[in-house]
């Protein structure tokens, strides 16, 4: 007995470090991938083949499977993309290899720290995370591009964040409401689009205006949600008090003091 259950905690053992070591694996590989071959394909390709178990069942189970790795898949084209985005601007340059260290950590943090979270708060993490590495790339590489694109794509961002809400917390009424969300996104994404600042951190890291407001509107939907289920369909306006004076507030100042292209990059 003693025995078998050595051999099992062993066992238990190697599967935590062997699923360490792929995600790591995974982060760095597709990042290095991008880098080398100065393009995002390989290391897209790599996310997606780390999916691989999604088309491991019956095809009528495909879509539900890659409903529910949407976030997922977000983050890690998101990260990719973000490597690609940032090697055509800094060609080079000598900081570049620590935004790339930067970046491998991030989606090594993803995939082992805040995706496996199951809390409902961890469940808003994930989310949050998703939207601002998503919208933030999105909003820069389609910034001059046809506006169908930005749409599209902050739709699939809406849909997917506020489906992983919901679906976690067993709303029934879920689809309608990821499609509001997804359109909600979509026409924020549109009006921001005709104005998009990105603000330039060290390391030459970009951050689109579009990507954090996005964050606080989803941040602002998780309460006002959570409020109205907590008390049968009635908002209460104590419950998202502090949200909507927080969200409105750092937006406020985002438009009126951080928006002048002599100090912001004006795509």
């Amino acid at each position: 007995m003693a025995d078998f259950i050595f051999i099992r905690k062993s066992r238990n053992a190697l599967s935590s470090f062997l699923h360490i070591l792929l995600n790591i694996l995974l982060a760095a590989g597709s990042i290095y991938l991008t880098y080398v071959s100065n393009s995002p394909l390989f290391g897209i390709l790599l996310v997606l083949i780390s999916k691989w178990r999604i088309f491991a069942v019956r095809p009528r189970y495909w879509f539900a499977n890659i409903q529910s790795s949407l976030i997922d898949f977000v983050v890690g084209i998101g990260i990719v993309l973000s490597a690609y985005y940032y090697y055509i601007n800094n060609i080079g340059a000598d900081y570049a290899t620590w935004f790339y260290i930067i970046l491998s950590i991030v989606y090594i943090a993803w995939l082992l720290f805040i995706k496996p979270l199951k809390t409902t708060t961890g469940t808003l993490i994930q989310s949050l995370f998703a939207i601002f590495i998503g919208s933030n790339i999105a909003s820069m590489m389609l910034a001059t591009a046809n506006p169908i694109f930005i749409i599209l794509t902050e739709f699939i961002i809406g849909y997917s964040a506020s489906r992983h809400i919901l679906i976690q917390n067993q709303h029934e009424k879920s689809t309608f409401i990821t499609l509001i969300c997804g359109l909600v996104f979509a026409e924020i994404s549109w009006l921001c689009n005709h104005w998009m600042i990105v603000y330039n951190f060290p390391l030459n890291i970009f951050v689109s205006q579009t990507a954090v407001i996005l964050t606080l509107a989803a941040f602002f939907f998780d309460h006002t949600y959570k409020s109205i289920e907590k008390h049968d369909g009635e908002l209460k306006a104590e419950d998202i008090l502090i949200p909507t004076i927080f969200s409105i507030l750092i937006i406020t100042i985002i438009i009126l003091n951080f928006s002048d292209p002599k100090f912001n990059t004006h795509i």
